[in-house]
């Protein structure tokens, strides 16, 4: 297939796609694929390997050999799975390509940030060697690094996209399908923590489409795909979700940050719950810049209706267990009387 420029846009793309079959990546790849572009992705074969027949499925481990990618050019190359500079470095050794995207993260500021902080905000730096482990802490920095390596890798073209808590359909994380399918059951649900602690959420299919167009017209620079612009509160994501699912006579009972961290809960087991620390300002960012650039999330309610179409089944045994809820709602009702 040959690329070709139409209206300032390439048409039948070559698109590498590093990884390409788990979640953002899996979007990512229908939306190229539904634009008509000629999609490879490069993945271990561990997750969805039967995926996408009409694609060029390369089998290998970005850590490892990367031969399968030499003697070959692609238009644009969209990196779902970088984590570690290194594994930017690498594939930049292997890859002959037009423009890199590179899919970040909202975490990669240093905090607290103000409400409404746009690209250009202080990053987070690493104190010392680059850590070879990704952790809770380790990772908003390391993603800082990738980001560099991109572009001394990949020069002026590279596009960073800087998403905040990704939601929609085939999420393996679960933690905002946690949020649809408990209100969904409805009665007395456990809301965690302050309601107006600040969140942000984007639509999985919304971001795949828009970096897919971004790429058609070679689009680069830093954007937040993020939504909805601030002030939006965890008490107003919740109520959105109960507006949407939740039966009637649910209600949202409001359990105090100490109260469950003296519980031992987290949010891990309260998906998406801050905890009370300081990087929720993470969740305040300026979605100016890519809605400028294009970027048209769905509105909320429409998520939530297809999250649950689409999930309803979904469970994850990290999450609060209906027992363990009512038991903490009973502890707390009692605290008050």
């Amino acid at each position: 297939m040959t690329s070709v420029t139409r209206l300032g846009t390439m048409v039948g793309m070559r698109i590498l796609i590093i990884g390409g079959t788990r979640f953002v990546g899996r979007h990512i790849t229908g939306a190229a694929i539904a634009a008509g572009h000629e999609v490879s992705l490069l993945h271990r074969g561990r997750t969805g390997p039967g995926l996408f027949p009409e694609a060029e499925h390369l089998t290998a481990d970005r850590d490892g050999d990367l031969s399968v990618l030499h003697d070959r050019q692609w238009d644009a190359t969209i990196d779902v799975s970088a984590y570690l500079p290194s594994q930017v470095t690498s594939l930049s050794g292997a890859l002959s390509t037009g423009q890199y995207a590179f899919i970040s993260s909202t975490a990669v500021y240093r905090t607290p940030e103000a409400r409404g902080f746009t690209e250009d905000s202080p990053l987070a730096e690493i104190d010392g060697p680059v850590p070879e482990t990704v952790t809770g802490e380790t990772y908003g920095a390391l993603k800082v690094l990738c980001e560099r390596a991109a572009a001394e890798a990949f020069g002026f073209p590279t596009l960073v996209v800087r998403p905040t808590y990704v939601i929609g359909p085939h999420d393996h994380t679960g933690r905002f399908t946690y949020w649809v399918n408990r209100i969904a059951r409805g009665g007395e649900v456990l809301a965690p923590g302050d309601p107006g602690d600040p969140i942000q959420v984007i639509d999985g299919r919304d971001m795949a489409a828009w970096i897919v167009s971004m790429v058609e017209g070679t689009h680069p620079g830093t954007f937040h795909a993020v939504s909805p612009p601030p002030p939006f509160s965890f008490g107003d994501m919740l109520e959105a979700i109960a507006a949407e699912v939740g039966p009637p006579g649910t209600t949202l009972t409001w359990v105090g940050q100490d109260f469950l961290l003296a519980e031992g809960e987290t949010g891990r087991s309260l998906p998406l719950w801050s905890e009370g620390d300081p990087w929720m300002s993470v969740n305040t960012a300026d979605p100016t810049a890519a809605r400028a650039a294009g970027l048209d999330p769905r509105p909320l309610g429409q998520s939530i209706r297809e999250i649950r179409e689409a999930e309803s089944s979904f469970s994850t045994d990290a999450t609060i267990t209906p027992a363990r809820e009512a038991e903490l709602l009973s502890r707390w009702s009692e605290r008050g009387a």
